[in-house]
């Protein structure tokens, strides 16, 4: 059950990676909801696995997270990547995806889901108030609640850019 716990909150061992493994555990949410949208399914279908991932991987971390603590022995350990699919699974929610058969959709598409994953990034990166201090609290806690906060923040940035500044 430990290997499974431990798979789990590495996302299958992406959070093993020598270096960013925040970054590569980020990606299993892009890719999904890109390939949701390229076959159609930018409504519902998208909505509800965003939710379902960030939902049961939040879950995750709240629940091993302390004994991830005491597993990879360091607060908020690196290998665990479980945090970053939750928050980057938020700032992919809602977005004003193009329907696969308009013009210029993969473009669009692309762009949308590269910025969404940046802003992510960067916000999870940064950790502007209150993401670093809330990152403070114990346990699996202490090791979602920033990545939430930063997906969130980035869900805002994206929707801005894509439905106020780039209206096309």
């Amino acid at each position: 059950m430990q290997r499974f716990r431990a798979a789990f909150l590495t996302v299958g061992g992406l959070g093993h990676a020598p270096i960013a493994s925040g970054t590569f555990g980020s990606l299993p949410a892009v890719c999904l909801a890109f390939l949701l949208v390229q076959f159609g399914q930018q409504g519902i279908v998208l909505e509800l696995s965003m939710i379902l991932l960030a939902v049961i991987f939040s879950i995750a971390c709240l629940r091993f997270g302390r004994e991830s603590e005491e597993l990879f022995g360091k607060k908020d350990p690196g290998q665990v990547v479980a945090d970053e699919v939750a928050g980057q699974a938020i700032a992919l929610l809602w977005l004003p995806w193009a329907s696969p058969e308009s013009p210029g959709a993969l473009a669009r598409n692309m762009a949308i889901a590269a910025s969404a994953f940046l802003a992510f990034r960067f916000f999870d990166i940064v950790k502007p108030p209150p993401a670093r201090g809330l990152q403070r609290l114990g346990g699996g806690l202490g090791i979602l609640i920033d990545d939430l906060i930063a997906g969130a923040m980035a869900l805002v940035v994206v929707q801005v850019i894509f439905r106020l500044v780039v209206v096309a």
